[in-house]
């Protein structure tokens, strides 16, 4: 019988053997590869760099010699939406080259109930994985919008919550670690069904949400219990210096069971984006949105160049929509429009490079134009 392999998490295609520990990538090397796709978060970055370097050592350890059992380092990541909790999530396992899979809490439902049964998320990774079970046990899943399925109501209630509570309650097993029955394509089990047995011990779960309203419960505890009754915090601490005190009781009090919060161990705070941050997500990653254009417009042959006050004037623009980077895509698209519309023809006019002006994206004033000079 051959020794039952998984994916390395060296970001390369090679396998490798439990005991093997000489390819381990560094939670140093992890983090460094997260800084060229997510801009700060600093502090989350390492904590999921260790928590991650922990998990796939675990998995890759031989338990047989000590007897000692490590846990799972599932992980919730709490921040505003678009600062980074999905293209960490994604950039983790494009770096440690295993399946990858999102899953939207809002979706799910109690197993029975109208709405997308739980154990579908592990058929998203299967199918991701290409029915590999060897690859999809090794895999990352993300629940996105995980704060939504916390409890309605802290009171008893003669209807049962089924997309709360009752989703949190089928969440408990797969996270802690379970043999899955799964339909092969998901949907509805049936008795007559052939299933998939899947071991969810060694799947990596991340957690995310913006979880509204925390901050508050946060700061209402840290008023109570540091500086008593008739003062407050309020003003001295922005939302964000709230969430990085979180305890487990607070996440009780928004609405999770405390064994589900027991079996996300590591929690991850991301601090609101300024002004500053989001300009670097525009320039400064790989994959930048900026980056992105120009070389769209490369494969014109036409130089595309950003002027700072039009970047900025894009941000702001894109903090009205109070999503975060996410908005940048959006007003970055339909700054960009027309000019896209008319790019082959800017080519054939022998158009060399064009110049985004702060006029352009406030008021559509007409770009900088420069052309090739013709030669007599």
């Amino acid at each position: 019988m051959r020794s039952p392999q998984i994916p390395s998490p060296i970001g390369s295609k090679k396998t490798t053997k439990k005991g093997d520990k000489s390819s381990f990538i560094r939670p140093s090397e992890i983090k460094k590869y997260l800084d060229q796709y997510v801009i700060g978060q600093d502090r989350a970055k390492r904590s999921l760099s260790v928590a991650v370097y922990n998990h796939y050592k675990r998995i890759l350890s031989d338990s047989s010699k000590d007897n000692v059992e490590l846990d799972k380092s599932n992980i919730l990541i709490i921040g505003p939406t678009g600062t980074g909790k999905t293209l960490i999530a994604e950039t983790l396992a494009k770096l440690l080259e295993v399946p990858f899979a999102i899953a939207d809490a809002t979706t799910l439902t109690e197993a029975g109930y109208v709405g997308e049964d739980v154990e579908n998320i592990l058929v998203r990774l299967l199918q991701i994985a290409n029915y590999d079970i060897y690859k999809a046990q090794s895999g990352i899943i993300y629940i996105d919008e995980i704060d939504k399925v916390g409890r309605k109501t802290t009171s008893p209630s003669i209807t049962r919550d089924v997309s709360g509570e009752g989703v949190q309650q089928a969440l408990l097993k797969i996270l802690e670690g379970t043999i899955a029955q799964i339909p092969p394509k998901g949907g509805r089990k049936h008795p007559e069904q052939n299933l998939i047995s899947i071991d969810t011990k060694n799947i990596l779960f991340i957690c995310g949400g913006s979880f509204d309203g925390l901050s508050e419960i946060i700061g209402k505890r840290i008023n109570s219990s540091e500086i008593g009754f008739g003062k407050s915090l309020k003003g001295e601490f922005e939302d964000d210096e709230f969430l990085k005190k979180v305890l487990p009781i607070d996440l009780i009090q928004y609405g999770f069971i405390p064994e589900l919060i027991g079996r996300l161990p590591v929690v991850s705070t991301l601090d609101s984006l300024d002004q500053s941050s989001m300009l670097k997500v525009l320039m400064e990653p790989k994959n930048s949105l900026v980056k992105q254009y120009q070389k769209l417009f490369r494969m014109e042959n036409i130089k595309l160049e950003f002027r700072k006050e039009a970047l900025i004037e894009i941000i702001k623009l894109a903090s009205d929509y109070k999503s975060g980077a996410r908005a940048l895509r959006s007003v970055m698209e339909s700054t960009m429009l027309d000019l896209m519309f008319n790019l082959p023809e800017y080519s054939e006019d022998h158009v060399a490079k064009i110049t985004i002006t702060k006029d352009f994206v406030r008021s559509g004033k007409a770009p900088l134009f420069r052309r090739h000079r013709r030669t007599a």
